[in-house]
């Protein structure tokens, strides 16, 4: 069993408390490792490195093209351990390993994105009613917190510290309390490629205490963040203590709209691999299955026949298509919304627990399905974050638009038409963030990653991602060498 201490100003430290969390494989219930739990204080000493990291060392100081350097470093390390952090992903996630294997591949992508964007940072010069050299810089904001969800434990380490750094910025990032060991490996290569002290910081530990301080505390200059829409909103508000930047990726209920059209079988992947991909625990996940009601019924067919072919168990067993939930806490809330579903909608499989000795252990839960839901049902509403599709029928063009919209969320939808006139006009009418057009899930570091309404603000990955941690100033040269006579 290893343990983990916490980096924080360039030395390995153990939780102010004196406190330790074991860490469990959620497909056998194993202990797999022990980490610090931190708290407040904790907190406090990462911002401090931090802060004086970013005010009086070296890494401001960096020339953009040695900070991206840095980061193709780190894309090679962590190409290098691509196996180990694959199967670590997975012991501690319990997603698939094919799964883990693209994110740690994408994460080393990411880096290696803004390694070659640091030298990219551009100013603007314009022309100005003055006999003036008026231009514009983009500067780092300075120090950000960065608080990571359980559900792509790497890959969101990744996007919040790639562009951040890229940007000059120094970091305290805190993962998950659940799945903190990737984020931890990631941390000791940030310091084997030679990041200074105290410009990368990981701590671990909850949100109450950890988590909060990284909030509130006025020596942070931007919080990022990324999980529930409720905690995002108590995030915010404590922001406004010092308005500090935010950038909030939330939650979804997301539109996954088949029209009869469509190609069907990969209208039928596509709504599978929507609402099970990452057992479902994804914040752009198609949980709302939106059918034109004249295919409706060979469609639901046609996914129930596939649904034998998603092999459950521990993400390293072999042809395993979806592992378990990430704690037995949070299986039990998506149970929860199963039984309020069966009053709601018409259950067509799973809904429980698989059987077998090898699923004992494991806080697993079938796929399952409920059909004829109404839009109005609490379960075409509310985000579940699992494995639970809800079907919806709709009739006209205009309805599936309107059922589609109507949500508190805008962060993802899928549309399937072979008429490519119609599937833009949907999505342009639909109030989505990231929207896909005959596909579903694909996910690009050049590209913008976020959403509309209760979704978050701001933007990840793509330039808007590096835009998110830069300040901009203007700087205006007077080029008149006589005084300006004004008294």
């Amino acid at each position: 069993m290893k343990k983990y201490e916490m980096l924080i100003n360039g030395k390995w430290v153990k939780a102010k408390s004196g406190k330790t969390r074991e860490i469990i494989d959620p497909g056998n219930g194993e202990v797999l490792a022990v980490v610090q739990e931190g708290g407040k204080e904790d907190a406090i000493a990462a911002i401090e490195a931090a802060r004086a990291a970013f005010d009086h060392g070296p890494w401001r100081k960096t020339m953009a093209i040695d900070r991206g350097k840095l980061l193709f470093k780190l894309g090679d390390a962590l190409r290098a351990k691509a196996k180990e952090m694959a199967e670590l992903e997975t012991r501690n996630n319990g997603k698939p390993l094919a799964e883990a294997e693209f994110d740690v591949a994408d994460a080393a992508n990411c880096f290696e994105f803004y390694g070659g964007l640091a030298t990219k940072i551009h100013g603007e010069t314009m022309s100005v009613p003055a006999n003036s050299l008026s231009f514009v810089v983009r500067e780092p904001i300075g120090v950000c917190t960065q608080i990571i969800p359980w559900n792509f434990p790497l890959l969101m380490a990744a996007w919040k510290l790639a562009p951040a750094l890229a940007a000059g910025n120094t970091l305290v990032l805190k993962p998950s309390e659940f799945t903190p060991l990737t984020a931890l490996e990631l941390a000791k290569m940030c310091e084997e490629v030679g990041f200074p002290a105290g410009v990368v910081n990981v701590i671990t530990g909850p949100g109450a205490g950890c988590g909060e301080e990284m909030a509130v505390n006025h020596k942070v200059d931007k919080v990022a963040f990324t999980g529930g829409t409720a905690t995002g909103r108590r995030i915010a508000i404590a922001a406004t203590e010092n308005l500090k930047r935010v950038t909030l990726e939330l939650g979804g209920k997301n539109p996954n709209i088949v029209f009869a059209d469509a190609d069907f079988e990969s209208a039928v992947d596509g709504a599978l691999f929507g609402a099970f991909a990452n057992q479902g625990e994804v914040c752009s996940a198609g949980s709302r299955l939106l059918v034109e009601r004249s295919i409706h019924k060979p469609l639901v067919e046609a996914i129930l026949k596939k649904i034998p072919n998603i092999k459950l168990g521990h993400g390293l067993g072999a042809g395993v298509k979806m592992g378990p939930l990430v704690s037995k806490a949070h299986r039990e809330k998506v149970e929860s919304y199963i039984e309020i579903g069966k009053k709601e909608g018409k259950l067509l499989c799973g809904g429980k627990r698989p059987s077998g000795a090898q699923f004992e252990k494991g806080w697993f839960l079938e796929p399952t399905i409920f059909d004829d839901v109404k839009p109005t049902a609490r379960i075409a509403k509310e985000e579940i974050f699992g494995p639970v599709l809800t079907i919806i029928p709709f009739d006209t063009e205009e309805e599936a638009i309107r059922i589609a919209n109507d949500t508190e969320y805008g962060l993802a939808a899928g549309v399937w038409s072979k008429n490519i006139q119609k599937a833009l006009r949907v999505v342009r009418e639909i109030r989505a963030g990231i929207t896909w057009i005959n596909h579903y899930h694909p996910t690009f570091n050049e590209m913008p990653w976020g959403g509309y309404k209760q979704s978050g603000t701001g933007r990840e990955l793509g330039l808007h991602g590096i835009e998110g941690y830069l300040e901009i100033k203007q700087i205006n040269v007077n080029l008149d060498e006589a005084p300006i006579g004004w008294y």
